[in-house]
């Protein structure tokens, strides 16, 4: 190894002085900085923050990952497409960290399974079920892990899963086409449009073939005659027993699908009469008679008077993500803009301040139809976010996270209350870049420390440095009650990024389940599930914990949970000591018990870091093997101080 040269050590020694320099000057002018400052936002995000962007929603996405089920809890196809996602941004970042789950998910769930353990079905072995699509999805998944690792275990499960749906091709009815399920009851776009993409993928990837290239050409042939294609370019949901259009609804993933389909088979062949329907396809989607409301891609369950399920949730992202391969492919302006644009609607209007991304990108909400946000809506919204990374990636990226991102302070009486909360940093890039982090509270409070230096030292895009800073923020006791941002701003190399904490202010107890104003008190919400307002349930081996964070002069504290089902309810002052306080005896899945019920929390007020008295409430189910776990509604707590 050579010596360092005196230039060498007089270079690190400058770097070292402007960075105290600038931290002086950084610390100095911040006498009241406003938390909700901003700075207007770029027509569309440079490819530094789109890369670091697009890292912060899947590490929030992996954080859903079950390591020990190898999957995203409770629904099978979306699991196979949140993969994907996840395949998506690591080829497109070059972050490699998630293979491992990718490999973790084919070894440990490519056997039989009876129905409800992953699956509402059966699974056949493979990834293949009864549901036909399903099984495409997971063939797609395969291609892509392949594409990442070249390990040929995944082409040969992709040709096993294609070798399965193929035995589903039939030609005697509607003149060809997939059916949708092994009972054969109904011939629809999705299933067709992932058969072009799966077969078309496979021709592309298996040296010599003609098998899968024949099969593909045959099935965009007949997708394209079908009539799902409607007079318009959209794409209808499928054909009737009269094999004629249906005139259902134009989901955005079946536009998609078809997009994508045409796309990966023009690579096949150079057919430019299926670029040319590629392109009428997507035109349509983006015309006056689209896909789009007021600039933003938009499914008809996004409407504010209705709520999608959980198949719908991930729609969009389905569409973007064959978008990208569509700017990807043609270069056009006008979908690379279109593409820039959803990625900034999705990160400025769709994002809380723990970077949870909703269904509805738009940012809508509404008190009987809230905006979701779950696992499923974050994969759909990270393909608009992996889409605008430019290709090939930039080298230097630089993100922030602020956890929790959502506290809660219970004030005292008298006094200021303190959170202690942590500062992640993560950069990519060749070489030790050196951070300036400083923090803006709103007026009154204050930060410590106000501002930092953070080193970090990445070796490249596969594995991004990171590193934890603790800060605490000291909230008076005059704070009002209601959301207050601290906000911390992270800059190096002439790169900056910006994050948030939502702390909330509150010196009472009172929210809905299954709404936003659940969030800020969900301490840990396991592999709970909400199907809307008023709704979190916990089936099998799931719970939720809520912690409520008492404020240091309580002297008595009381809960009332309105619950039904199948509960256990336990109290710890700790989070690792438990007491069950309430418990369902009976087998109720009728919802007949439901009742508003009470506990005296005074004798678990615990003693906590930040000076608070926290108590923790746990629900999880009292008969874990009958699918009805314990289901809150609403949530009130009084306190004496």
């Amino acid at each position: 190894m050579k010596p360092k040269t005196k230039f060498a050590g007089l270079r690190t020694r400058l770097q070292t002085l402007l960075a105290v320099t600038a931290l002086t000057l950084v610390a100095a002018a911040f006498p009241a900085a406003a938390a909700d400052r901003t700075d207007p936002p770029s027509p569309h995000t440079d490819g530094p923050t789109a890369v670091a962007r697009a890292r912060v929603a899947a590490d929030v996405l992996m954080g859903s990952y079950d390591p020990g089920k190898a999957w995203f809890p409770s629904s099978w196809w979306n699991s196979a497409v949140a993969l994907q996602t996840i395949g998506d941004y690591m080829q497109r970042t070059g972050d490699r960290r998630y293979l491992g789950q990718l490999d973790n998910t084919f070894e440990k769930d490519k056997g039989v399974f009876p129905a409800g353990v992953l699956s509402g079905d059966p699974l056949l072995g493979n990834f293949t079920s009864r549901a036909i699509d399903d099984s495409e999805w997971w063939g797609l998944t395969w291609i892509q892990a392949y594409d990442l690792t070249r390990d040929p275990k995944y082409l040969d499960m992709a040709v096993t899963i294609a070798n399965y749906v193929y035995g589903y091709w039939d030609s005697s009815t509607c003149g060809g086409g997939v059916w949708w399920n092994a009972e054969r009851t109904y011939k629809n776009a999705i299933t067709n449009g992932l058969w072009i993409r799966l077969t078309a993928e496979l021709h592309n990837r298996i040296h010599g073939d003609t098998l899968w290239l024949n099969r593909s050409r045959t099935a965009w042939a007949w997708f394209r005659d079908s009539g799902m294609i409607n007079a318009d370019g959209l794409v209808n949901d499928g054909l009737t027993d009269a094999c004629t259009n249906n005139g259902q609804n134009v989901w955005t993933y079946n536009q998609g699908l078809a997009i994508g389909g045409g796309l990966e088979l023009w690579r096949a062949t150079k057919d430019p009469a299926i670029l040319a329907t590629v392109k009428r396809l997507a035109d349509a989607a983006i015309g006056p008679n689209g896909l789009v409301d007021d600039g933003t891609l938009t499914e008809a369950c996004d409407a504010t008077d209705q709520t999608c399920d959980d198949n719908g949730k991930q729609f969009k992202g389905i569409f973007m993500r064959y978008w990208t391969d569509l700017v990807d492919t043609t270069h056009d302006r006008r979908y690379a803009d279109f593409l820039g644009t959803q990625a900034d609607i999705v990160w400025n209007k769709d994002r809380d301040a723990a970077g949870r991304l909703g269904t509805r990108w738009s940012g809508a909400t509404s008190d009987d139809h809230p905006n979701v946000f779950d696992w499923r809506t974050q994969a759909s919204a990270l393909s608009a976010l992996v889409g605008a990374v430019p290709t090939p990636a930039p080298l230097l990226s630089l993100a922030a996270t602020l956890s929790p991102a959502q506290p809660v302070v219970m004030p005292s009486a008298s006094g200021s209350t303190t959170i202690p909360v942590d500062l992640g940093t993560s950069a990519t890039g060749f070489f030790p870049l050196l951070a300036l982090a400083s923090v803006d509270t709103p007026s009154g409070w204050s930060a410590s420390p106000r501002a930092t230096l953070v080193r970090l030292h990445p070796h490249g895009n596969a594995m991004p440095a990171s590193r934890s800073v603790p800060l605490t923020i000291s909230v008076p006791s005059s704070a009002t009650d209601g959301h207050h941002l601290v906000t911390a701003n992270l800059m190096a190399a002439g790169l900056r990024f910006a994050t948030q904490a939502d702390v909330l202010v509150a010196h009472s107890i009172d929210f809905d389940t299954g709404t936003v104003a659940e969030n800020p008190w969900l301490f840990d919400p396991d592999h709970s599930q909400s199907n809307g307002v008023q709704n979190r349930f916990a089936d099998g081996n799931a719970h939720f914990t809520y912690r409520f964070p008492f404020p240091a002069d309580t002297t008595s504290a009381r809960v009332t949970l309105t619950i039904d089902a199948e509960f256990v309810v336990q109290v710890s002052a700790d989070n690792e000591n438990w007491t069950t306080v309430l418990q369902e005896d009976r087998p109720i899945t009728d919802g007949s018990n439901k009742a508003d019920r009470s506990i005296d929390l005074t004798p678990y007020l615990g003693n906590g870091a930040d000076g608070s008295k926290p108590v923790y409430v746990k629900v999880s189910d009292s008969f874990p093997n009958d699918g009805w776990g314990g289901r809150v509604y609403h949530v009130t707590a009084n306190i004496v101080q």
